[in-house]
């Protein structure tokens, strides 16, 4: 089990992500989010696609949020950072912020929650092999607040 505290990935902000005046429709957020959050769980080895394929696990969306800073434009590239932010048996919170990879200017700050669900769409346990990566990442990431 690998133990992160936290995951970034880039992405250059595509001319089809902004609006006319070159500023990042905000709901491209959300997918930079998603982004992220695939990618913390793949660093984890913790890939999505084999939760579905082998643990029959899908992690749904309950809720999102997200803060807006200040914009991002057309051609910028950004640094999506990943964290688990709380992980109990049937539930995850990741929280994002994304970052102007040029001056590390921080433009937006979000969060998801999950519920883990079977293919037939009812909440289920997260196996204990997840449950041990998540929750080592949230007792990490609780010592790091404190002090």
């Amino acid at each position: 089990m690998r133990t992160i505290e936290h995951h970034d990935v880039t992405v250059r902000v595509r001319y089809a992500e902004t609006d006319q005046m070159g500023v990042v429709y905000h709901a491209n957020y959300l997918v930079w989010f998603e982004v992220g959050r695939v990618e913390l769980m793949r660093a984890l080895g913790a890939e999505y696609k084999q939760m579905e394929v082998e643990d029959d696990c899908r992690i749904v969306v309950t809720e999102a949020h997200c803060r807006y800073l200040y914009p991002a434009k057309y051609d910028e590239v950004l640094r999506i950072r990943a964290h688990v932010a709380e992980s109990k048996n049937r539930l995850i919170r990741f929280s994002y912020e994304v970052f102007r990879d040029s001056d590390a200017q921080l433009l937006a700050t979000g969060g998801t929650t999950h519920i883990i669900c079977g293919s037939n769409g009812r909440p289920k346990l997260l196996p204990e092999k997840y449950r041990a990566i998540f929750g080592a990442l949230e007792a990490h990431d609780h010592k790091r607040s404190k002090a």
